[in-house]
């Protein structure tokens, strides 16, 4: 059966059963690598992304349950997102295996929110497992990354 889709903005078509993994589908049939395999039972995060700007783990979700639907990754942020370079400057990352969900997330969150509080970003995080210690680092990276999603200057 073939499973038409979007991912990253372009439409796709794959040929595999119903009940293959979205996490399988992205990295060994698409080629998308950034999504990564933590634990398979949606206690990490690392697999997370985006059906329709909400955020699911892939490593769960069926891929016939996300025909005509659009998917985000960490490639369709293309690099340069704010959220990629607050990240980046408040070194909100030690090994990095996390943070391609955790970014989704945090853009899930931005999406709808400008302006979260401390307390809704880690609501908004808090299916994400970051082993290296980061959480600080974390959340005042996506604090920084919301001032600048608004035109504002990072403190």
């Amino acid at each position: 059966m073939s499973i038409a889709f979007s991912v990253n903005g372009n439409s796709v078509s794959v040929a595999v059963p119903e009940t293959t993994p979205l996490l399988d589908v992205l990295r060994n049939h698409l080629g998308l690598k950034g999504t990564r395999y933590g634990c398979g039972l949606e206690q990490c995060g690392s697999c997370m992304v985006l059906v329709d700007g909400e955020p699911v783990f892939a490593c769960s979700r069926e891929t016939g349950t996300i025909a005509g639907r659009q998917i985000t990754t960490i490639e369709g942020l293309g690099g340069a997102h704010p959220l990629q370079r607050a990240f980046i400057d408040e070194q909100a990352g030690q090994c990095g295996y996390c943070l391609s969900g955790i970014i989704l997330s945090a853009k899930a969150l931005l999406d709808r929110n400008p302006a979260p509080s401390r307390a809704e970003i880690v609501v908004a995080l808090d299916r994400h497992l970051c082993r290296c210690g980061a959480h600080p680092r974390i959340l005042r990276a996506v604090d920084k990354a919301a001032v600048l999603l608004r035109g504002g200057a990072p403190s």
